[in-house]
């Protein structure tokens, strides 16, 4: 695509922020019609599609990094992102470029002022980054995409794909119920209608009414539902830097990533490995175990800094609570816990700080912004429902450095509850802690924590 009038890099993000009056709108009508006006790129691609509550992006990491150690050029499409808008689409790890981002969004608000004059309502941001991914990979010539749905499944604008290696599903549990479903039946039923016919489904063995809606989709197609079962993971050992563990054909495994959650991710993306090998896909064992090994993924239980331990996760939904309090059981028992919480309004706090709240010494709350945002003091209030010590502060910036006052060395920080500050909080903490000359952790070129 040529246009010698790009937009730049800033004009770009005003019209992204400017997108946001569209909302979000459940559909394929807008984004076919995207699509549709690009050629469609997306019928040139083949994907493995992975839709779930929880989970998404760690498998999606898992799975890409491993193609990449294959040999195959690896499309990536992923939101919402921690640090900067470009991580959304990668290939090979690589974020697209801000040149590029220009070129690409340039075409498509020409396109969508066609859509307009032709009468068709105005395609929403995650319409229109999701249709440039898709040519942004065919211009790439990517030989597989590993695609994360944004919000759902069926009426998902990811779901307009149809040459579908695999639909790979994470865990599935109560999460966006005003959009969803009011059951885990109907999330799952909404999240299942991203099989397709020819298809292989892997699935995360989970709660029966999950499995059994998966499984009756997938007969309906009569496409096979292959599971992952965490009981068929042996010789599993953990700690802060790594976990090993055996499944199947692959012996003694090592990942990175050290949430107790992730060894099922782990077996989740073995499990597509193994079907995709079964397609035709030349995955040698060497390189499911240096993709393993060498896969990171921000904000996901990720270690910041050690003496004391701080440490950022993307828990916002009640499973990842519950999850989260897991990981803090198998790694911290009888170590005095100081959270740093910012959640949005629209998600169940009440399921969260349940889950969570009975750990802490200390609560911290920060505010989160935007239409869905909550203040730190309306958290606070309802925090305190559950727990005695409750600050509400009034920036993360204050909470850092609270934290670390209330913090001795053998204390554990552990900032959760919203994506949506977590990245700003890793960039600070990393800043503090080089200005400090901390013997801690940080990142490397590619995201991957690296001890100094």
């Amino acid at each position: 695509m040529e246009n010698k009038k790009d937009m730049t890099y800033q004009e770009v993000m005003e019209y992204i922020e400017g997108l946001k009056v569209y909302g979000s709108v459940p559909g394929l009508e807008n984004i076919e019609n995207l699509c549709d006006k690009l050629g469609n790129p997306q019928k040139e691609l083949s994907f493995v599609h992975i839709a779930g509550t929880n989970g998404k992006g760690s498998v999606l990491a898992f799975l890409s990094e491993v193609l990449k150690a294959a040999g195959y050029r690896t499309g990536r499409y992923v939101s919402p992102t921690l640090f900067e808008y470009r991580e959304r689409i990668a290939v090979n790890n690589r974020p697209i470029s801000k040149k590029e981002l220009c070129t690409q969004m340039t075409v498509l608000k020409e396109i969508c002022w066609e859509l307009v004059e032709e009468g068709k309502p105005h395609p929403t941001a995650f319409e229109i980054e999701t249709a440039m991914a898709f040519q942004y990979f065919k211009e790439k010539e990517c030989q597989i995409v590993v695609l994360e749905t944004g919000l759902g499944g069926r009426l998902d604008a990811t779901n307009i794909v149809t040459n579908t290696l695999a639909a790979v599903f994470t865990s599935i549990s109560m999460d966006h119920m005003g959009v969803l479903g009011k059951s885990l039946q109907e999330i799952a039923e909404n999240k299942a209608g991203i099989m397709k016919p020819g298809a292989a489904a892997v699935a995360l063995k989970g709660e029966p009414e999950v499995n059994d809606v998966l499984e009756k989709k997938a007969s309906l197609l009569g496409i096979p539902l292959i599971t992952a079962d965490f009981s068929d993971a042996s010789g599993i050992k953990r700690s802060l830097a790594k976990q090993t563990f055996s499944y199947k054909e692959y012996k003694n495994l090592t990942i990175s990533l050290v949430g107790a959650y992730q060894i099922e991710n782990a077996l989740l993306a073995a499990e597509t490995i193994r079907t995709l090998k079964e397609k035709g896909y030349k995955i040698p064992d060497k390189a499911v175990y240096k993709g393993f090994e060498h896969t990171s993924w921000q904000g996901r239980f990720q270690i910041l800094a050690k003496r004391p331990y701080f440490i950022a996760d993307g828990a916002h939904n009640r499973d990842g609570a519950k999850r989260l309090a897991e990981t803090i059981r198998l790694y911290f028992t009888n170590r005095k816990i100081i959270y740093i919480m910012g959640m949005l309004r629209d998600k169940e706090q009440d399921e969260i700080l349940k889950a969570t709240c009975p750990l802490a010494s200390q609560i911290l709350t920060v505010p989160t912004r935007g239409e869905r945002g909550l203040s730190a003091y309306d958290l606070a209030c309802k925090a305190k429902e559950y727990h005695d010590y409750v600050t509400a502060l009034d920036s993360v910036e204050e909470a850092v450095e609270m934290a670390y006052l209330l913090a001795d060395k053998d204390a554990v920080i552990i900032a959760f509850g919203s994506l949506s500050y977590l990245g700003g909080l890793i960039q600070m903490v990393e800043k503090i802690n080089a200005q400090k000359g901390r013997n801690d952790i940080g990142r490397d070129s590619h995201g991957k924590q690296r001890e100094s």
